[in-house]
């Protein structure tokens, strides 16, 4: 199993049976340290992927990549793209941020970076101080992935979620869904409810 960005926020259970971990940059949204070092304790195998930076800081046997690379991960064939956080204000934060293209699927972290491939899945953020709703509709469309998923969305109220799906599934470049907390999607299928 391959997990994307266990931060802080993400379920207790996230890295339960994970075989590899790829991490976009160093914000505790995106990687809790100390649940990592567990995961990682529990299971000697667990590979770890990140920008080599943050990989000198989360210890031995932590694979760096850079932007360009191309590796394996749980079985999934990984490109590192993008490589700089979104700004927020005034050049900050000013840090790495790798996007991971995983067979076709696009996390881009935090970061609105453009891939020159083809994306079929796209993993949307829809809340953060460093983005706005037109951005992240800019974002879809230039992307032209076939679906899309919104992510980083933890800071929105359940009126803030409604508004972003709103606006997204007026979007007719892409099918937009939301996946419930605990849900899964067969990637291979068409979206739940289309």
């Amino acid at each position: 199993m391959l997990v994307i960005d266990p931060g802080t926020l993400s379920e207790t259970e996230a890295l339960a049976g994970a075989t590899a971990v790829l991490v976009t940059h160093e914000h505790e949204d995106h990687v809790d340290a100390g649940k990592l070092a567990a995961a990682r304790e529990g299971n000697p195998a667990l590979t770890v992927h990140t920008h080599a930076a943050l990989a000198a800081t989360l210890g031995d046997g932590v694979t760096a990549v850079a932007v360009g690379d191309t590796f394996t991960a749980a079985g999934f064939t990984v490109r590192a793209v993008g490589g700089a956080h979104a700004e927020i204000i005034d050049g900050l934060p000013g840090c790495p941020n790798l996007g991971f293209i995983v067979d076709g699927l696009y996390h881009p972290g935090d970061s609105l970076f453009v891939p020159a491939e083809p994306v079929e899945t796209l993993l949307v953020p829809a809340s953060g101080p460093w983005l706005k709703l037109g951005e992240a509709i800019e974002f879809v469309r230039a992307v032209r992935p076939a679906r899309t998923f919104p992510i980083h969305d933890a800071n929105l109220s359940d009126i803030g979620m409604d508004n972003f799906d709103g606006w997204l599934l007026e979007e007719d470049t892409t099918d937009y869904a939301r996946i419930p907390l605990g849900g899964s999607v067969d990637l291979k299928r068409s979206i739940p409810g289309s």
